[in-house]
């Protein structure tokens, strides 16, 4: 039995307990949550005990954990979970800090232990096609890479304040997602970018409406697109175009209904929001981490990844602040 110990109870930790759940050889024995009454509920139904991060991390019997709490506690937990000995999965980011970053790497580094990284998107069939069919040169030399990621409403002003803006935290997925396609690092990063979707964003120092264009090395161009409102749902869609040819992923419908009649055709809009997109790739991310545990798999996302990306967005931000493009 492969015993984990849940930081944080709260929407995304409860996906991921229940995807645990799936595995008759992997348990939940201890959530670790500020909020109390959250935890003991997700507690009842799994079983586990509700206990403090020295209580759970002294266990010898406990094998890894699943760190969903708030992104500032992320680095703290991690540092403490690879002292520990315990195999790290941790959604993303580490932190919103570039240099706390590096540190919290080179204590999992010297530690030894697993740790991977939520970069969901990357565990999605069909991203996960699309970079089998660059990476296998069934469009030949990647030339041109275009990511659209726009969410169907804006989150609470409230929320910016702790998020670390859109950079750090919507777009960072994105930067991970170029990354992997790439598979060259960007050298050159150029930002620009509005609020026109809420006030209150820019109110708080922030933007809701982003282009970003990365270049590499070796001239291939990546540009991003956000923004944190899409009036017909969450639009998630990745073009590759090469040499020899292209490959796309499209949206995601709520059904495949198409209704055809004289006026034209209908058919339905994309999923509501990430977490009916995500459901299969935050289901294979824990599978991933399972098998890592059981030195079947290495983590498709780590630390090293956390950090690069990490560094784009930072670049990002400076490129919008200057007006220029960032060298790397």
């Amino acid at each position: 039995m492969i015993n984990l110990c849940l930081f944080g109870a709260g929407r995304i930790g409860a996906i991921h307990a229940a995807n645990v759940a799936r595995h008759p050889q992997v348990n939940i024995k201890y959530i670790v949550d500020a909020h109390a009454p959250v935890a003991q509920q997700l507690a009842q139904l799994y079983g586990a005990d509700v206990v403090s991060s020295e209580r759970a991390l002294a266990d010898t019997e406990l094998h890894g954990v699943i760190i969903a709490s708030s992104t500032n506690t992320h680095a703290d937990l991690i540092e403490l979970s690879a002292a520990a000995g315990k195999a790290i999965f941790c959604e993303k980011p580490v932190d919103l800090d570039v240099a706390r970053v590096e540190t919290c790497l080179a204590s999992v580094e010297t530690s030894g232990v697993v740790c991977s990284i939520g970069f969901n998107r990357r565990y999605d069939p069909q991203f996960s096609s699309l970079q089998c069919a660059v990476r296998d040169g069934s469009i030949g030399n990647l030339e041109m890479l275009t990511i659209t990621s726009r969410d169907p409403s804006p989150p609470p002003a409230e929320y910016i304040g702790v998020s670390g803006g859109l950079f750090r935290d919507m777009m960072i997925h994105d930067f991970d997602m170029a990354r992997w396609l790439l598979s060259e690092e960007p050298v050159e990063v150029y930002a620009t970018a509005s609020c026109l979707v809420d006030p209150a964003i820019g109110e708080a120092g922030d933007v809701d409406t982003a282009l970003v264009t990365l270049k590499t090395a070796s001239g291939k161009l990546c540009q991003i697109s956000n923004s944190r409102r899409a009036s017909y749902g969450y639009d998630q869609r990745i073009e590759a175009f090469g040499s020899e040819g292209m490959v796309q992923v499209n949206n995601q419908l709520e059904n495949t209904v198409v209704v055809t009649g004289c006026a034209g055709s209908q058919s339905a809009k994309p999923q509501y929001f990430f977490l009916e997109r995500y459901e299969a790739a935050y289901r294979l991310e824990l599978d991933n981490f399972i098998a890592c545990i059981a030195g079947e798999a290495e983590p498709l996302a780590n630390t090293h990844d956390g950090l690069q990306s990490l560094r784009l967005a930072e670049a990002a931000v400076e490129s919008l602040r200057t007006g220029a493009a960032v060298q790397l």
